[in-house]
């Protein structure tokens, strides 16, 4: 009977032991899986071009800021610009991009003088399969600094008698939202402006601002434009004229024009400050 009893305790004690070991051998495999599964699930960042920082498959989102510089910036409103298109940069969503253009009289176009996406900042990212504080970093050193000098360049005078605006836009529309780009989710237009239009073709100085008068000019054709249902805000500048415009007239003929080129005019605000 003892010896029996004592039998039965062994093998008693050896399936333990065996399950232990199982548990054991278990525990670091199931670990591995587990960790296996939240690496392979969780969502990972595309891959980015190295120069623009965008996802090689194309960006996001596209944004572009307009800066009309054909006249001097009321020193109030260049303050209060610096402010609101530092905050336009630090919203755009991740990999999303951001093309900072001048309006080029010249050539009655515009020049890029930055475009690259946001990288992420690495808010969100996992500490386990990601370097959240190398995201921040490389936001920081590769899209928050450049984006603010340019801003700042951004915002001297290059004086011209001629305002082009209505062809530097057709430029845009025509290299920023034709095409691929014309697919992505979200395309917005941010011009900065007296919105006086003043070319060859068509000028707004001292004259009937309807747009009526538009239609029967050679600037409607030329300047026919597809914003492929792109968001537009305007950041209007004030003009210290012996002859003002009519600042109501003004807009009502540029949210027209918007509508008319396919986009949508969102906002107009007007910055502090005259020149």
């Amino acid at each position: 009977m003892a010896r029996a009893a004592r039998r039965r305790r062994s093998a008693h004690k050896s399936t333990s032991n065996a399950l232990w070991a199982g548990v054991l051998i278990a525990l670091p495999v199931l670990a591995l899986a587990g960790f296996g599964f939240v690496y392979f699930t969780i969502q990972r960042g595309p891959v980015l071009d190295k120069m623009t920082l965008c996802p090689v498959n194309g960006p996001r989102s596209v944004s572009v800021l307009l800066i009309d510089a054909s006249d001097d910036l009321p020193a109030a409103a260049k303050r209060e610009l610096a402010k609101i298109l530092n905050d336009e940069a630090e919203a755009l969503a991740p990999y999303g991009l951001l093309d900072i253009r001048l309006l080029d009289p010249a050539t009655a176009r515009s020049h890029s003088i930055f475009a690259r996406c946001n990288p992420g900042d690495g808010a969100g990212l996992s500490e386990w399969t990601a370097n959240p504080a190398l995201a921040r970093k490389r936001w920081t050193t590769s899209f928050q600094q450049p984006v603010s000098e340019a801003i700042e360049r951004s915002l001297g005078a290059a004086p011209s008698l001629l305002s082009p605006i209505m062809a530097a836009i057709q430029d845009i529309a025509i290299e920023r939202f034709t095409g691929r780009a014309a697919e992505t989710s979200t395309r917005r237009l941010i011009v900065i402006s007296d919105m006086i239009e003043n070319d060859p073709d068509y000028s707004q100085y001292n004259v009937d601002l309807s747009y009526a008068r538009y239609k029967k000019s050679t600037a409607y054709q030329k300047f026919s434009t597809d914003l492929h249902a792109a968001d537009v805000s305007i950041y209007y500048v004030q003009r210290l004229m012996k002859h003002p415009i009519d600042a109501t007239a003004l807009v009502r003929f540029w949210s027209d024009w918007i509508a008319d080129n396919n986009g949508r005019l969102r906002s107009v605000t007007r910055l502090q400050g005259a020149a």
